[in-house]
């Protein structure tokens, strides 16, 4: 069911921050598919939805964006499955049971612009099928966390059930724990305290997806749409809006503001039979042709000692994001 939102700006309006919104924002055109952001003891590689074939990237696919690799000092292997991606994005959609094309945002171009030696944008024109032009930044902060902002605008009144569907994976290196870790409740016990829960669906599309618990709107979806990921909410609701998982010696923790409504996905499966997919996804409701939506989250990346030090880490960047 969805809720009527009050009139006024959108509650999801773009801050206004990359070169797709913000006329002001100068930047510069790679000739290159990839760029290499570098700050404290992490290093991040962004990638264009090309295929690359580098030493760096050896065997990357077309079609996977975002981040490339990810690695702390002196770690050898990339915390992504080599060959795809980390906040790669993935889906466009409206709900509906036909889809012309599942990946759109991996089948067109992507345009990469460096906006400082810590920032890169990927932008794509709108889309030939929902019209949809997009950018999203990475910006590289003084921890190594990576900050994520994404904009868009839709040209075209095309989403059948009212809303738009997003959707972002990040495809991890076989993890021993493929479980997520965040605060929440069962939906069916709000009542009762928060507590640190260990989600993992047991299989693909099965109890996949977590919704904020003070979610104000509920997506309308096709009873055979075919992005499963999407629509198989677990029993779960979360509390805080942030969670991690564990692979090997270090935390990938997803970090989100509480207004932009996101909700969390997983599958233990989803970058091949011993990756799991951390994932997330975003509907913007009430959207307006020609008006721009966004959010802001952060990636944050670093060595793993305990629940208690990463929670206290993941304040900082909960009360950052909550000023933006």
């Amino acid at each position: 069911m969805a809720v009527t939102l009050m009139a006024g700006a959108h509650p999801y309006a773009a801050p206004g921050v990359t070169s797709l919104t913000n006329p002001k924002v100068k930047y510069q055109l790679s000739d290159q598919h990839t760029v290499v952001l570098k700050r404290g003891n992490v290093t991040a590689v962004i990638v264009d939805n090309s295929a690359i074939n580098t030493k760096e990237l050896p065997g990357h696919r077309a079609g996977y964006n975002g981040l490339a690799s990810l690695k702390y000092a002196g770690q050898k292997d990339n915390l992504f499955v080599p060959p795809i991606a980390g906040l790669n994005f993935e889906h466009i959609h409206d709900g509906v049971s036909v889809l012309k094309e599942k990946f759109e945002p991996r089948k067109f171009p992507m345009q990469i612009r460096i906006i400082s030696d810590d920032t890169v944008e990927l932008y794509q024109a709108p889309t030939p099928n929902w019209k949809l032009e997009s950018c999203g930044r990475y910006q590289i902060l003084d921890d190594g966390t990576i900050e994520y902002t994404f904009e868009c605008i839709p040209h075209a009144d095309l989403f059948k059930n009212g809303y738009i569907g997003l959707f972002w994976a990040s495809y991890m290196q076989a993890p021993a724990d493929r479980r997520i870790h965040f605060y929440g409740k069962l939906k069916t016990k709000r009542d009762q305290p928060e507590k640190l829960i260990a989600a993992r669906t047991p299989s693909h599309g099965v109890d996949s997806t977590h919704p904020p618990e003070n979610a104000v709107f509920f997506p309308k979806l096709s009873a055979d749409f075919p992005l499963t990921l999407v629509n198989h909410p677990s029993d779960y609701v979360y509390s805080q809006p942030w969670y991690y998982g564990i692979s090997g010696d270090y935390s990938y923790t997803q970090i989100f503001r509480n207004r932009d409504q996101i909700w969390f996905a997983q599958s233990p499966t989803g970058g091949g039979q011993k990756n799991p997919a951390w994932d997330f996804q975003w509907f913007i409701p009430d959207y307006k042709v020609g008006e721009a939506y966004g959010f802001i989250m952060r990636a944050h990346y670093a060595p793993w000692t305990d629940h208690k030090t990463l929670h206290n880490s993941v304040q900082k960047h909960l009360s950052a994001l909550a000023k933006k």
